[in-house]
Formats: C-alpha cells, structure tokens, sequence
C-alpha cells in the first residue's frame, strides 16, 4: 500500500481493533489501553495514516504530565532551562516527568512515550537521537518541542533555539573594530546546529571586515575545559599566532585562559579571549569573560508556552523560534596590541 493512502478502516484490519478504538487513538480521547495504543500508533507509523486536524477549536485538550528529557548533567546551561521549564509548567498546573543525566543518552524512550497515558506531551532539549527518531515522533501525532536543536529539524517540528548567527557575527565584528584581523576559533562539534550556525555569523563578520576565512584558525572538539584548553593550545602554536580566541561556550574559553596563561601570555593585552552562554563562571576568572548572552531561561518558558498550544490543540503559526543574543563586554578583550 502506497504510504498515505491508508484509511482509518486498514488500520483497523491490520490491527484487529474496531473502527472506533482507532478514531480514539487518532483524535487522542477516550480510554485505550496502553498496549492497544501503541499496537494501533505503530500500524499508524507504518502505513502512513495521518491524523486529521482539529477544526474549529472542536477537539479536546490533551492531558497528562509533561515529559522533560534533558540527557545531560544539570549544571550550568542545562540547569537553567531546565528549572525554567519546571516553574513554567508549574504555573500551567501541569505535572512534570523528568529525565536526565548523561546516562539517559543511552534510553531509548522516544518510541515509548505515545503509550505512555500518563503523559500528553514531552519537551526535548538537544536531543542526541537523529532527526529521523524526531521526524517519526511527530508523524505519530505525540505534542513535543524541542529546545536547541542538535540537527537540522523539518518545518513542522517546533523549536526553540538562541540566535545562534547574529550572537557569533556580533562578537567577531566588536574583535575586528578592536583590530583583531587573525581570529582563532574554539567551535563546538561538527554535527551540532549551533556550532554550523555560529562559524556562519563568524566567517559572515570576516567578510564584513574584509578578511577571508582561513580554516587553519578553526578547531571542532567537545564544549568543554579541557578541549578548550586543548584547541587553544594548538591554536596558540601557530606561528603567526591568533590575536584573539572566540570560544565555542564559556567553558571552552576558561580553557582558553589556562593555555594562554601557561604560555606567559596576558589577557587582553597579548591576546583576547571571549566565549558565549554568559554563565555564572564568565564572572569568576580573572579577567571577567567577554561572552555572548543566550536567553536561557526564556528559552525554557517559550519552549512550555508553545507545547501548552500544542496540548490545547491550538494551531501554530511560528514553529521554529530564534531568540535574540546580547553581547556582553568584560576584561578578555582589548585593542590588539601589535599588528601582525
């Protein structure tokens, strides 16, 4: 059968379920048992039946806790839009389910949640599965939003991301009216959105100064101390070396720091240094970071506002929503001090 040409009755033939029980399990009312759920979900998935849209405001909200997914240690970045997230829902009079820790990176959970009856929808933050476990998530009808995504999603999946371009093309320009014309970057991973979108807005505020990418300044490795500290270094033995260092997150750039420090070089008058998120630690080294401000928690509370929609069946018109950076001055950047 040619995918999307099946009816409500296939479904039913396929599964050995009436009729009725699968209008339930496609307008998400009535009580199905879970196992009867998931039978029918997937003879859905597999051949192609779509659920009709609600028309006219008619079909009922969608119950049920919210499933927070977060496989990551909650500390620093993931903390805050996660505890963003759960006073916002608690405000919603919706309960919370959460998973976290590096160790749920390993579960997989996406094809359980449309059985789960408890739960009416999920909020994902960079999820580590591929875009095809997404795009098979949404094509079963199951609400869900995902904050800052690893991957590029399709339109209609929402989302929820910093303005990832504009946040790295104003750093770089605010370097390069210092002077700064050989700029070293710390970039995040390769297959992440957010490291594909922020060496755009860099090699963009290049081009606004009239300097050509070169691709011997740029190091991809994991947002972290240590591969900061490591990218630097290899950076810093350039020779010529980079006159300023752009990290990939605030981390990354302490990395920064302590390579540049082990080299007898001094911040910002022998190099400049900067990273991005804003975090608490931005304002513990010495000197202060300079970084780029990401809405953290106002991420949280749109990702809730827009899956809040979705569970009252509202229609959405702006799916994929940018938030607005800020660049942040501090001590780790200056004029350069010599040109080279």
């Amino acid at each position: 059968m040619s995918r999307g040409r099946a009816t409500v009755r296939d479904v039913a033939d396929a599964t050995g379920v009436s009729i009725a029980t699968v209008s339930r399990v496609l307008n998400q009312a009535g009580a199905v048992a879970p196992e009867t759920r998931q039978l029918v979900e997937q003879a859905i998935e597999d051949l192609g039946l779509r659920a009709p849209a609600p028309r006219g405001g008619t079909a009922k909200p969608v119950e049920g806790a919210v499933y927070l997914r977060c496989p990551y240690v909650l500390t620093d970045y993931f903390g805050l839009i996660v505890s963003s997230i759960a006073e916002t829902l608690d405000r919603h009079g919706r309960q919370l389910v959460l998973n976290a820790g590096e160790a749920a990176q390993h579960e997989r959970v996406l094809g359980r949640l449309p059985a789960q009856r408890e739960v009416g929808g999920a909020i994902l933050i960079l999820p580590p599965e591929p875009s095809e476990d997404l795009v098979r998530l949404s094509t079963r009808r199951f609400p869900f939003v995902v904050v800052d995504p690893r991957t590029r999603l399709p339109r209609d999946i929402p989302s929820v991301s910093a303005a990832h371009h504009s946040g790295a093309r104003q750093l770089t320009s605010y370097l390069t009216s210092l002077g700064h014309r050989r700029i070293g970057v710390i970039a995040g991973p390769r297959e992440w959105l957010a490291a594909d979108a922020r060496l755009s807005g860099h090699s963009a505020a290049l081009a606004d100064a009239g300097i050509l990418p070169d691709p011997s300044l740029v190091r991809h490795d994991q947002p972290t101390t240590a591969h900061g500290y490591r990218a630097a270094g290899s950076l810093l033995d350039l020779d010529p070396r980079p006159t300023a260092l752009v990290a990939f997150n605030d981390k990354a750039a302490i990395g920064a720091l302590q390579a540049a420090a082990e080299r007898g070089l001094s911040v910002p008058g022998d190099l400049s240094i900067a990273g991005f998120d804003d975090l608490d630690l931005s304002r513990a080294t010495t000197p202060q970071l300079t970084t780029v401000r990401q809405p953290l928690q106002e991420m949280g509370r749109m990702a809730v506002s827009l899956l809040i929609r979705l569970l009252e069946r509202h229609e959405l018109e702006a799916l994929h929503i940018e938030l607005a950076t800020e660049l942040i001055v501090r001590g780790s950047t200056g004029r350069v001090s010599s040109p080279i």
